[in-house]
Parts: structure tokens; C-alpha cells; sequence
């Protein structure tokens, strides 16, 4: 029997080759457990980015804050992404390693700005050029 700090057990038992948590035990983790798994089924799009095609595979949760961010810069999501790929690369001089990665900062980078506003509502969701400027001195002391 597996058990947490402070003594507590964790049954569990093979299902399917994962662990799934027997009814009646306390998960500490309950509100992130309980998410719809469509959030974290990953997809894969194709962006055309300078008449080049690549593929970018994100969890659908990071699609739907791209899709927000991209809605409220009147863009689709594929030239919002393609716009922050031309400001890396401005930026940084050299094409991203993982744009992938680079794209859920982005996506928690927002979020995380949009709540140190206090802002929880859409309406009241700083615009997304505003939170890039915020960022912008903070990426760059770290350069």
C-alpha cells in the first residue's frame, strides 16, 4: 500500500495500465482530477508559417486560450501563432527550439497575467498586447 505525507493511503489498482483511485478515498488533487479529458487530449495542427508547413501538437485546453487570446487580437489562431513566432524570432534572433512549449508559456503567461489583474471575466481580460508589453521587460532582464 502507497502512502502520502502524513501517513494517509493510497489504494489503487491497475486498470488499463493506469491507476484509478477507489471510491471513498480523499484525493488531495480532486479539482484538477475531476477535469473534462477532453482538456488534455492533445491535437495536432498545421500551420503555415512563411510558406513552410509544420505541425504543432498542444492539449486542447492551450488551443481554446490560444483561440481567445487570437479572437480578441481579431486574428484565427493560426496567425496569432504565426505573429508570435516573427516576435521570437525578432526577438531572439534564432528560430525556436520547441515552439510548442514556447506557445504554452504564452498561453500560462497570459493567464497568469489576467489573473494578477484580478480579472476573471472575458470582458475584463487585459488585451493580449498589453500582457505581451508587461512581459516583454521581465523576458528581457532574464536574456
Amino acid at each position: 500500500m502507497l502512502t502520502k505525507a502524513g501517513g494517509v493511503p493510497w489504494l489503487h489498482e491497475k486498470r488499463h495500465g493506469a491507476r484509478a483511485w477507489k471510491p471513498g478515498v480523499n484525493v488531495m488533487c480532486g479539482i484538477y482530477i475531476n477535469a473534462d479529458p477532453i482538456l488534455y487530449e492533445s491535437r495536432t495542427r498545421s500551420l503555415r508559417i512563411h510558406g513552410v508547413i509544420t505541425t504543432v501538437r498542444l492539449e486542447n485546453l492551450f488551443w481554446d486560450v490560444l483561440h481567445e487570446i487570437a479572437a480578441r487580437e481579431s486574428m484565427t489562431t493560426s496567425q496569432f501563432a504565426v505573429k508570435l513566432y516573427d516576435e521570437l524570432i525578432a526577438l531572439r534572433g534564432e528560430m525556436p527550439t520547441n515552439f510548442a512549449s514556447f506557445l504554452r508559456v504564452c498561453c500560462l503567461r497570459y493567464l497568469s497575467m489576467r489573473t494578477e489583474k484580478g480579472d476573471s471575466a472575458p470582458d475584463a481580460v487585459p488585451e493580449p498586447a498589453s500582457v505581451l508589453n508587461e512581459t516583454r521587460p521581465r523576458i528581457l532582464k532574464t536574456v
